[in-house]
């Protein structure tokens, strides 16, 4: 708990001593030269000069001195002297300046403990005795006008004397109940302090995004993580309306609450956020304004895609086992008898021919059934720890030797930006994948290209991207390119990138196309990380280390 603040009353008690004698100064010097008095101009100015000069000393030994307690002492015993010496100076009994010692006791009282306000008062008596008495009996030089009995002498006196008593009481009560007021008051603003503070550390500890904002919709508050989420400052944000932050159109607030999905364009990207809008009320049901909590269900909604998209292949993939076996059986046997026909001497050309377009297509027919299902069945995965630099290279090097394409050149560049990239895998499944992508690739750039494959550590994954320059997919296809049967090249079967969908969840990673039409395709994968383990490097690790080295040099 707090208590009494004496640097703060000492403080203001230096200050206003200053304009006290200043008006003092003033009255007095009025009082001197338009009335008929026996006061000395010069003592009062010199009394007056040597208070100045006191108080400028308290001033700046306030400023020096830590022990404001002692200092409050000091300053009100010899403010009592100062001020005796004054009400002497100018009449004693015919003074004017008689409410001065009030004002010390008043100050003793604010200041100090109870009992010396009491003793500020006897010695104030005292002091003010002590000159009427030396004054009548002619002790000391009297500056007093009138010549009073001695009756009226001690009548002043008693008079004073309680009149110094009861302000002694009743300052020091009305000071004991400031005090009082003083130290609850410090307790409560503390309390509401604290209770600010939790209310913004509650507010900033929410998982969700929080925006507050007037009946007209400009923003008054958004909290830590609301700012986390839409990637922004909160000066930028504060006194802006509310339809600036989201892309699409904002619900209407309604007395009760209001929810719905919203986008908003962050430095990430577009997100989706779930948007709930309740009204701020007061005490007495009055609508200040609104109250928008949000959380960011981007990650969900991609989740729900991608659960949607498995059920959709897992079903196509049990279908299309149905369906291979059921057409394999007579497949077989109209190969079969294609071939014994091909061997009969009395065909003619002409049917030779039209033989051999059946057989070649039932061989084909074959190799779809054969592609079904292997993507339909069930499939054994061998996971070991290997680089994937080393499968990535044993992949391009393939791709950069096979027989080219027409007349189309192509250009294939590698961007490695880690020397190692272990991870668990199947490492034949995981170059069926590499091959994949790299043939689409290629594919999607009849009239050449370049293809560029950039290796790099992103969160605990290594990402892998394939990023040529061919003529792009459509968001219709781009939405499915996953699924089977959507290849648009020819003699394909639309079943590689299911395939290297299947593989890379099978790896627990993940892998998503970005593309703009007329400018290319992307293709990332995510493979998780694997925690790096002592072993001698292989000879196909060193031919890789090595290449990168040399193509570093060259580059750098």
């Amino acid at each position: 708990m707090r208590t009494f603040d004496e640097r703060t009353w000492l403080s203001w008690l230096v200050k206003v001593r200053i304009i006290i004698i200043t008006f003092l100064l003033g009255i007095g010097l009025t009082i001197i030269r338009l009335t008929h008095t026996n006061v000395s101009e010069w003592a009062f100015v010199s009394v007056i000069l040597l208070w100045y000069t006191v108080g400028v000393f308290f001033l700046l030994l306030y400023s020096v001195w830590e022990d404001f307690a002692l200092q409050a002492r000091i300053q009100v015993i010899s403010d009592l002297a100062l001020t005796t010496a004054v009400i002497y100076i100018t009449g004693g009994i015919d003074t004017s300046f008689n409410f001065l010692y009030p004002l010390v006791i008043i100050v003793a009282s604010i200041l100090l403990p109870r009992w010396w306000a009491y003793l500020t008062a006897a010695l104030s008596f005292i002091a003010f005795g002590a000159i009427l008495d030396l004054s009548y009996y002619q002790i000391i030089r009297s500056f007093s006008v009138s010549r009073p009995d001695l009756k009226s002498v001690q009548l002043v006196v008693g008079v004073n004397f309680f009149a110094y008593m009861a302000i002694a009481y009743l300052a020091s009560n009305l000071s004991a109940k400031l005090r009082q007021v003083g130290v609850e008051l410090h307790v409560k603003s503390d309390e509401l302090q604290d209770l600010q503070v939790m209310q913004e550390n509650i507010l900033h500890s929410m998982r969700g995004g929080l925006i507050t904002t007037d009946l007209e919709g400009r923003i008054s508050l958004v909290n830590q993580p609301g700012l986390n989420f839409l990637g922004r400052r909160l000066s930028d944000m504060l006194g802006t309306h509310i339809s600036s932050v989201f892309i699409d159109p904002m619900p209407e607030p309604d007395a009760y609450p209001v929810q719905d999905e919203l986008r908003a364009a962050t430095p990430d990207g577009e997100k989706i956020f779930g948007l709930t809008v309740t009204p701020l009320t007061i005490h007495d049901g009055e609508i200040v304004g609104f109250v928008y909590t949000f959380a960011d269900l981007t990650e969900v909604r991609r989740l729900e895609n991608e659960i949607r998209q498995r059920d959709r292949l897992s079903a196509i993939g049990r279908l299309a086992a149905g369906i291979a076996h059921e057409i394999r059986n007579p497949l077989s046997s109209i190969a079969g008898s294609v071939q014994v026909l091909s061997t009969m001497a009395t065909l003619n050309e002409e049917q030779q021919v039209l033989v051999d377009i059946v057989r070649r297509e039932s061989e084909r027919l074959n190799n779809i059934i054969s592609d079904f299902l292997s993507y339909s069945r069930e499939k054994n995965y061998k996971f070991a720890q290997h680089d994937l630099l080393l499968l990535l290279d044993d992949t391009l090097r393939l791709m950069e030797n096979r027989p080219s394409r027409g007349s189309a050149e192509y250009r294939l560049v590698r961007n490695f930006e880690v020397r190692e990239a272990l991870a668990l895998v199947d490492t034949d499944r995981l170059k069926q994948v590499f091959w994949n992508l790299c043939d689409n690739a290629f594919r999607a750039m009849p009239n050449g290209g370049s293809l560029k494959v950039s290796l790099r550590a992103r969160g605990g994954n290594w990402a892998l991207s394939f990023k040529d320059s061919g003529v792009g997919l459509p968001p219709e296809q781009l939405e499915k390119i996953f699924e089977p049967f959507q290849s648009n090249f020819e003699g394909g079967t639309g079943l590689g990138l299911a395939l290297v969908y299947q593989i890379v969840q099978a790896h627990k990673g993940r892998v998503y196309a970005v593309s703009t039409p007329g400018e290319g395709a992307e293709f990332v994968v995510d493979i998780p990380q694997a925690q790096a383990q002592p072993r001698a490097l292989t000879v196909a690790e060193k031919r890789v280390r090595a290449s990168m080295a040399v193509s570093e040099r060259v580059n750098g």
